[in-house]
């Protein structure tokens, strides 16, 4: 078994779901009582916050750099950024260790591709959803039509994920907009949803919208087991 690598703790709320999700995967292929090999560094997420508010992605870079040498140094085979946001810093990354890093829009458009979709919404921080390190990837790479909420359903969106979610805090009130907003891109002709940001999933599922969506957390800590599985 490989050792994976994660790069975690933006927000730690998601990690978490990584951590539980990898584990049950293997240990669903292996039986007994087989876990994963893991190698966490989980980072204080408040000065990278912060930073990406300020627009300041050289700082990120540097500090999730530093943080995936060590994660290297202790033994890991491959990385997996426990984010889809700080896949802004993804070239930085890649360049500053020499074990792979697991893309997650590449592992999401795989999943999309499996069941034959080619209109997809996304919801994610308005990074994710504004600019084109995320969406340009699917696009571009991918071949998908990408579709996005308008601007002040993205606030929306945006603002739960930081005042709430990556809080650890889970309210109706913004489930109910969410699902509206699910509806919304359904209605516009997104034939699935992808659940772009690693806390969404805390808040709605497969059963909040008429069409497919598409767990980013899920099926990037399945990729992981897959590649730590691989003879």
């Amino acid at each position: 078994m490989k050792t994976i690598g994660l790069l975690g703790g933006m927000s730690w709320e998601s990690t978490v779901s990584y951590y539980r999700s990898i584990n049950r995967h293997v240990n669903r292929r292996l039986g007994a009582l087989h876990s994963a090999e893991i190698v966490l560094y989980s980072v204080d997420f408040e000065p990278i916050e912060q930073l990406q508010h300020a627009g300041d992605w050289d700082r990120t870079a540097e500090i999730l750099c530093r943080a995936a040498r060590k994660v290297e140094s202790a033994g890991a085979d491959f990385l997996v950024i426990c984010t889809n946001t700080m896949h802004k810093v993804y070239d930085q990354i890649t360049g500053a260790i020499d074990i792979p890093v697991l893309h997650i829009a590449d592992a999401t458009a795989a999943a999309i591709e499996d069941v034959g979709l080619r209109t997809v919404g996304l919801l994610g921080t308005r990074f994710t959803m504004e600019q084109e390190f995320y969406r340009g990837r699917l696009t571009g790479r991918h071949g998908l039509e990408v579709l996005v909420p308008p601007e002040a359903d993205r606030e929306i969106v945006h603002r739960v994920i930081y005042d709430e979610l990556c809080r650890g805090q889970v309210r109706d009130t913004s489930r109910a907009e969410y699902v509206r907003i699910l509806a919304e891109l359904a209605d516009r002709g997104a034939e699935g949803v992808i659940l772009g940001c690693t806390e969404i999933s805390l808040l709605v599922g497969p059963d909040d919208a008429s069409v497919p969506v598409f767990d980013t957390t899920e099926i990037h800590a399945t990729q992981a087991a897959e590649r730590a599985l691989e003879a």
